[in-house]
């Protein structure tokens, strides 16, 4: 399960979203401060994944996986956008030191990691926390979620997800 706050400040329970339901809009600073929208997609498919943190062995090997397999993802009229609790910062050294050409997405607050599901309790070494839950989506060209992902593996996902969508 996941937390969002309610307008009250309480926290509220949010369902994972499923393949039909209408993906949750927004609007974070990528690495290097510009905003990026769900809306700018509009037209195309993204790719939307959650991870925990930029910089960490699991992040790092998802990222570039998916910096690998772009050209083949884009040619299928496919975007891809990453987002994580980082700052902007943070996110810019990843994307340079990795070499990453695709947008990276702060969202400190994780006000869109919760409306996405990609956030809350989780099982990390035999123990309960809360935390970001590594998560992939497709949304297609009108903002649908088509795909949705959770507590996926950060090694061999991005092989996986070329095959459920026959790439």
């Amino acid at each position: 399960m996941t937390e969002n706050r309610d307008a009250a400040g309480g926290s509220a329970t949010a369902e994972r979203l499923r393949p039909g339901d209408t993906a949750p809009e927004f609007s974070l600073p990528d690495a290097d401060g510009k905003t990026v929208s769900l809306a700018d997609y509009r037209g195309r498919k993204v790719i939307v994944y959650f991870y925990p943190a930029a910089s960490t062995p699991g992040c790092t090997k998802q990222a570039c996986d998916f910096r690998d397999n772009l050209g083949e993802l884009s040619g299928a009229g496919i975007d891809v956008v990453g987002i994580s609790p980082d700052k902007p910062a943070k996110l810019a050294k990843f994307r340079d030191n990795e070499k990453l050409t695709f947008p990276l997405l702060s969202d400190p607050d994780r006000e869109v990691l919760s409306a996405w599901g990609a956030y809350g309790e989780k099982m990390m070494y035999g123990k309960k926390i809360t935390g970001v839950i590594r998560s992939t989506f497709l949304v297609d060209e009108q903002g649908t979620i088509e795909l949705a992902q959770y507590n996926v593996r950060a090694t061999g996902h991005v092989a996986k997800l070329r095959r459920d969508l026959s790439l």
